[in-house]
């Protein structure tokens, strides 16, 4: 018989077990947020609403994240050393998700939990990519562009995403180059179909 593996703290799997349980403790708060949050981290959406397609993917008890997102301290996309840290961009982040939800034609802000948590810089886009690969979540995976910015004036030649596509709304997503919402259902139906379970919070 085998010798059992040593526990390796540092191990990818031990890592993002970790990650998820300590973000999935955090007690959800319903968009838009009314408290206050100074630093960067990453957070995940929980939708409860009444749009049909959403059926399967609703989660009232906010365990299925719809969305999964980061907020990084001004300077750290850029490589600064000594990034802010103390600024509001978590809060930032989730009052801009708030106005997006707010503005699509066929959702509610008021529909979404959130979890969050604080995190160290060095460790944002790590823990972002650990719950992606461990909950699987349709606006990360599926139906992609939720999190987009306006990409500016004379840069409106690109697509727009699938995710405006199935909620229109956003003003500056209209001068982008449309896409056919049947193909954006199609796409939800064949997610929908191969994600049948939540996967389980360590």
């Amino acid at each position: 018989m085998d010798e059992p593996k040593a526990y390796d703290p540092l191990d990818y799997r031990n890592l993002t077990f970790s990650l998820v349980r300590e973000l999935m403790g955090r007690v959800p708060a319903r968009l838009p947020l009314d408290v206050s949050i100074d630093g960067p981290g990453v957070y995940a959406l929980f939708y409860d609403g009444d749009f049909a397609p959403y059926a399967t993917l609703r989660s009232p008890d906010a365990t299925r994240p719809i969305y999964v997102g980061k907020a990084v301290p001004p300077g750290a996309r850029k490589g600064a050393t000594t990034p802010n840290e103390s600024t509001p961009v978590l809060r930032r982040r989730l009052g801009e998700h708030a106005a997006s939800l707010e503005a699509a034609a066929n959702l509610r802000a008021e529909d979404f939990a959130c979890r969050y948590l604080v995190v160290v810089p060095l460790w944002i886009t790590m823990a972002e990519r650990f719950l992606i690969e461990h909950y699987q979540p349709c606006w990360n995976v599926s139906i992609e562009g939720f999190g987009l910015h306006d990409p500016g004036k004379g840069r409106h030649r690109g697509q727009r995403s699938w995710w405006d596509t199935l909620h229109p709304g956003r003003s500056w997503a209209e001068h982008l180059q449309p896409r056919s919402e049947a193909e954006a259902r199609a796409r939800l139906r064949d997610f929908t179909r191969d994600v049948s379970t939540t996967p389980e919070t360590p």
